[in-house]
């Protein structure tokens, strides 16, 4: 067997319809889980009775199961619970909602930890100086603390992007039609497997390429503002 280069870029212009999907399976959950985990980083800093306990336990069995269990246990359970509780069926929401809602929890678990570790890098002393000229907590929060957590946690939250960017793959084992998905719908149609992976694998390194690249601009610019301790208004 021969490696059939032509067919790769043939391959290539199939796959990357699928492009948009897959960014938004990748992404979308990571904003969903930057506000659970801003949340249960907060709830697990500051305990609060009942509801710490349920955070702790979240994030234990998020970090600790694979995500493709995860996606499993919300693509069969989730209409199965509506059905019984809600008597209402799920038939009509697209499965790409079900992987997003699965991936944005086990996202959350894991930035959980990414910006409570942030947030703790911020010393106390400068929060007490906020304090002591004015600052209301939630100015504090917002002009001290996060720009300083999210600076340096921006290593670790790019390595996230990148590593939810690759799990949307494993989408494709309930029917999505992602980038993997697509690869394998044009490999099987053609019986050209490898040229219809390395094709998907060129647009998820080059994908990857582009989100380490505006990851170190990034951090370069948010470098700048948090050397000065306060972010503008």
């Amino acid at each position: 067997m021969q490696l059939d280069i032509p067919f790769i870029w043939t391959a290539f212009t199939e796959i990357i319809k699928a492009l948009p999907l897959t960014l938004v399976i990748a992404f979308t959950p990571i904003l969903i889980g930057l506000l659970i985990g801003i949340v249960v980083a907060f709830l697990r800093m500051n305990p609060v009775k009942i509801l710490t306990p349920i955070a702790n336990f979240y994030v234990s069995f998020y970090r600790g199961t694979p995500v493709i269990l995860h996606i499993m246990i919300i693509y069969f359970g989730l209409p199965i619970l509506f059905e019984s509780i809600f008597g209402i069926s799920l038939n009509f929401v697209p499965i790409a909602v079900f992987v997003i809602i699965a991936l944005a929890l086990n996202a959350g678990a894991y930035l959980t930890e990414i910006i409570r570790s942030g947030i703790l890098s911020v010393s106390k002393g400068q929060i007490d100086a906020a304090y002591s000229v004015g600052m209301t907590s939630l100015e504090a929060l917002r002009r001290i603390v996060l720009p300083q957590a999210f600076a340096a946690t921006l290593p670790n939250l790019t390595n996230i992007f990148i590593a939810f960017l690759h799990a949307t793959s494993i989408a494709f084992l309930v029917s999505v039609k992602e980038l993997t998905g697509t690869a394998n719908i044009v490999a099987s149609s053609n019986l050209k497997f490898l040229e219809s992976f390395i094709a998907a694998g060129i647009i998820y390194w080059g994908i990857t390429v582009i989100i380490e690249f505006t990851a170190h601009r990034l951090e370069r610019k948010i470098t700048a503002y948090s050397n000065t301790g306060v972010a503008r208004s």
